[in-house]
């Protein structure tokens, strides 16, 4: 079996560049719902910059990618475009490569807010597990730009319809502030309740030495 390597992509991988725009383009074709087309230049772009993450096998053949993407002056971030090739699917590699892609977009940007539009349930599955939330489209960035990247999305006459407020896609939000909140809430309640049950076990123990 061919083993799999995940990493941010470098100048090394712009060779993949148009197997991986077509990659995206059959996926979006095959499951007759909304990846937007990325053109070979873009996707050159976001390796060059550092700002994708691919898989591939020991041997050289694209397993699957994802790329990052920043919006509203980077207070908004986006993991987009993530596909795996058919052969390698039911492995576990999207959610390596998500996981990847999300710890990058974290250390580059650190304060920003990490959103994505996704119709794909394994898509939402992996983000809930990364601490994404889903939320109404008003929540998401207002960058015209953003959007714009929507118009190659069969899906698209919708959102337009909609005035951008919904679509067939869910909007997914994972903000930093409120899951450092979480996690110290977490850490507090976990602290109290070892403390307690330290309590509970001295006063077991005197129970017993009585």
């Amino acid at each position: 079996m061919d083993s799999i390597v995940i990493q941010i992509a470098s100048f090394h991988h712009v060779g993949y560049a148009h197997d991986i725009s077509d990659l995206i383009q059959e996926s979006a074709q095959k499951r007759g719902t909304g990846i937007a087309k990325r053109s070979p230049s873009y996707i050159t772009q976001k390796i060059n910059e550092q700002k994708a993450i691919i898989a591939v096998t020991n041997f050289g053949e694209l397993v699957g990618f994802c790329y990052v993407e920043s919006w509203g002056n980077t207070k908004y971030v986006a993991n987009s475009g993530l596909v795996v090739h058919h052969k390698f699917r039911n492995q576990g590699v999207a959610k390596k490569i998500k996981k990847l892609a999300f710890q990058h977009s974290i250390k580059m940007f650190p304060e920003a807010k990490l959103f994505g539009l996704t119709t794909s349930l394994p898509v939402m599955k992996i983000n809930s597990e990364l601490g994404y939330e889903p939320v109404t489209f008003s929540e998401l960035t207002d960058d015209d730009a953003f959007w714009k990247g929507c118009e190659s999305c069969i899906n698209y006459e919708i959102l337009q319809k909609k005035d951008r407020r919904n679509c067939l896609c869910t909007g997914m939000l994972y903000d930093p502030v409120i899951n450092k909140m979480k996690k110290k809430h977490f850490w507090n309640k976990s602290k109290w309740l070892s403390k307690w049950a330290n309590i509970k076990k001295k006063m077991g123990d005197n129970k017993l030495s009585i």
